[in-house]
């Protein structure tokens, strides 16, 4: 089975040396390395980072290194009562031999709370050393009481050195690899591979082996990978994304700090990501619109008509096509001037949550229904009979008066507005007290 397995199971790292990045969790003088070259794991690991990254390969590292008994299960094809089955044999190994107990979970998010509360209380005792392998945050994806009671290690993505490396050593392994085949990989051949591999070694080595056993010998019996072989190997890039992981997240705030930051390019580059992933264009739409108004404004009025107008023309288009508004929506936004003054409006709301909300003055009441035996709207002055279309009175609460929460920024539009508005508050300001609201009601 080990000969027939694929090349990635065959090249798997069988020591913490043939491991091939992460030197930040297990380079040498690491605690995790030393903990596992002692055989001194008691703390329970939970290792997150993206496929083909080497977290299974760490945990069977581990199994190799310690004389506890080491037990594998992948959380999609087994549940509780496989877990039961675990913990019963654990409980009677720590009787009679009194041998600590790894368990290994693969895919441990796809466990739900209740699966997860099950092995709990055997972790809190001690009864299981748990190594969780996920793909997913662990900090949204685990359970609460797990995530606190292991040290969590974030496995990064390989480059492209380390994947050079990872090839070489398939290549010339005689053991375990093609180090007994001639096989001669053009230079830009070998640079798509590493390209397009994403920094996924299992991707690397499945593409190798699909190039290498689907290429017939020359008449010298070499093996001739050509860039149109490692083309059709690896296809496409594989995009990163999970609709409902931390990919989505991740992009989609590297998308709007992009455009909130003004780099017109880098959103290009994370919207490109999202929708080759095959994000939904509405859900970016929406985005747009909100960073419209909380972070363009008054600085731009213009750009919440455009991510408005863009969301109505996809719905007319949709894709292919709808990719345009999107992306004109996108640069408009990336390229306007910025102001975040529409979160003034917080500033009020916290007034109102920690001071109570003040009762109406009288002269803003509707004069429509109780003029006449209240007196609401009395002393009101109409704008556009006066100069101007303007004239100063309080329109806020007597108690709040010369309040300001909306401070407009001198960016695009917003510093014209900026200019009016000093006039009228100045104006405002020295108007006479409007009058007294007794006997007006709330």
């Amino acid at each position: 089975m080990k000969e027939e397995a694929p090349l990635a199971a065959r090249m798997r790292p069988r020591t913490l040396d043939e491991i091939v990045g992460q030197d930040h969790i297990i380079g040498e003088g690491k605690l995790l390395r030393r903990a596992i070259q002692a055989d001194r794991l008691f703390s329970s690991l939970i290792l997150f980072g993206p496929p083909g990254t080497g977290k299974t390969t760490l945990a069977k590292v581990i199994a190799a290194h310690t004389q506890a008994h080491f037990e594998a299960i992948s959380a999609v094809l087994s549940g509780v009562g496989e877990l039961r089955e675990v913990i019963a044999q654990a409980v009677e190994r720590r009787k009679l031999y009194r041998k600590r107990t790894i368990l290994f979970i693969d895919e441990v998010h796809r466990w739900n709370k209740a699966q997860q509360d099950a092995l709990l209380p055997h972790v809190e005792n001690g009864l299981i050393t748990l190594i969780g392998a996920t793909t997913e945050n662990p900090y949204f994806e685990v359970i609460r009481a797990l995530v606190s009671r292991s040290r969590i290690f974030a496995l990064q993505p390989l480059t492209e050195e380390h994947l050079e490396i990872i090839l070489q050593r398939a290549l010339q392994d005689t053991e375990r690899g093609y180090g007994g085949r001639d096989i001669r990989i053009d230079e830009d051949a070998r640079r798509h591979l590493l390209a397009t591999a994403s920094g996924d070694a299992r991707n690397l080595l499945n593409a190798l082996e699909l190039a290498v056993e689907s290429t017939p010998p020359d008449d010298q019996g070499a093996i001739h990978i050509t860039l149109a072989v490692a083309e059709e190997s690896i296809q496409k890039r594989v995009v990163l994304y999970d609709k409902d992981g931390d990919n989505h997240y991740d992009t989609i705030s590297a998308f709007i700090k992009s455009v909130r930051g003004s780099d017109p390019d880098a959103a290009l580059y994370w919207l490109a990501k999202m929708l080759a992933a095959g994000e939904d264009p509405r859900f970016i739409l929406r985005r747009l619109i909100i960073l419209a108004g909380e972070d363009i404004g008054l600085a731009d009025p213009q750009a919440l008509v455009v991510a408005a107008a863009a969301a109505q023309a996809f719905e007319f288009i949709g894709l292919p096509e709808g990719v345009f508004p999107i992306t004109e929506a996108t640069l408009y936004l990336a390229t306007a001037p910025k102001s975040n003054t529409t979160l003034s409006y917080f500033d009020a709301l916290k007034s109102i949550e920690e001071e109570g909300a003040a009762a109406v003055p009288l002269h803003l009441m509707d004069a429509s229904r109780d003029a006449q035996g209240l007196g609401h709207g009395k002393g009101y002055l109409y704008p556009h009979n006066f100069p101007g279309h303007h004239v100063a009175q309080q329109y806020l609460p007597e108690r709040l008066r010369g309040r300001v929460f909306y401070r407009p920024s001198q960016e695009g539009y917003e510093r014209f507005i900026a200019e009016r508005l000093k006039a009228w508050r100045e104006a405002s300001a020295a108007a006479p007290e409007p009058p007294p609201t007794e006997g007006a009601g709330a």
